[in-house]
């Protein structure tokens, strides 16, 4: 873990003073205010909600428009993170420096973390919003924030081990794309597999039911353990892979 706070400044900076974290966040948060304004909308002539379909538990697992920036913001996050060094050839640099290759992995990878908490900090306001306007059930909302973060955290460690794989940023993040897709539709088998291993191993996986059941304060620690486990297996593989350029 030698040089983790050097380089998680180091890398945290250089995310902010390019366009590309501002041009996420922007249109992030574009998406996310017409996704609150058509909720918003919906709910604003119901008068009696039930437990299961309030904004809160719409705005985080019934609608499409919270998985697109799960599908493709972290992707795009993190397709430069190694790739971009490498091509560079700053990472020459960085291998030589006294920094163990779990620093350097763990230190990129804090670093996009914390961009995408920073890009979902926001709205909280429409959380407020809402409210203002009725009871809000604070564990729901909670648990809500905990299956987006713990979802992207996955996917985010996904696309930093893309990025350690390839020199092309191009290349990382359609590699990421693509495997943060896999498993999206590979949980959407569950919707078309009959009960059996299939259904349930297609259940499991899913991001759909996990965000479904965290909006609704369902908090099922083997989703977590899922997702702990996408997050720990691709780092280990680019810590192996920083080791290997290193003595390779």
């Amino acid at each position: 873990m030698r040089g983790f706070w050097p380089i998680f400044k180091r890398e945290l900076f250089s995310l902010f003073v390019t366009p590309l974290a501002w041009v996420l966040i922007t249109t992030f948060l574009l998406v996310q205010g017409v996704h609150f304004f058509l909720i918003a909308t919906q709910f604003a002539g119901e008068v009696e909600l039930s437990a299961d379909t309030g904004p809160v538990q719409v705005f985080f697992g019934q609608t499409i428009l919270i998985y697109l920036p799960l599908l493709f913001v972290c992707p795009l996050l993190t397709m430069r993170l190694f790739a971009e060094e490498r091509r560079s050839g700053t990472i020459e640099a960085l291998l030589t420096a006294p920094v163990g290759a779990t620093g350097v992995v763990l230190a990129k990878y804090a670093a996009t973390l914390v961009t995408y908490v920073a890009m979902w900090a926001p709205t909280l306001l429409y959380v407020v919003l809402i409210g203002k306007t009725g009871e809000l059930d604070w564990r729901v909302v909670g648990s809500s924030y905990l299956a987006v973060v713990a979802v992207g955290a996955g996917y985010l460690a996904i696309g930093t081990m893309t990025s350690a794989l390839t020199k092309s940023q191009l290349m990382a993040a359609v590699l990421s794309t693509m495997a943060v897709m896999g498993l999206f539709i590979l949980g959407i088998g569950e919707f078309i597999f009959p009960d059996g291993p299939a259904h349930d191993l297609c259940s499991y996986v899913s991001v759909w039911t996990q965000m479904n059941d965290f909006s609704r304060g369902i908090v099922d620690l083997r989703r977590l353990v899922f997702d702990g486990t996408v997050i720990a297996l691709p780092l280990f593989v680019t810590v192996r892979a920083v080791d290997a350029w290193r003595w390779g």
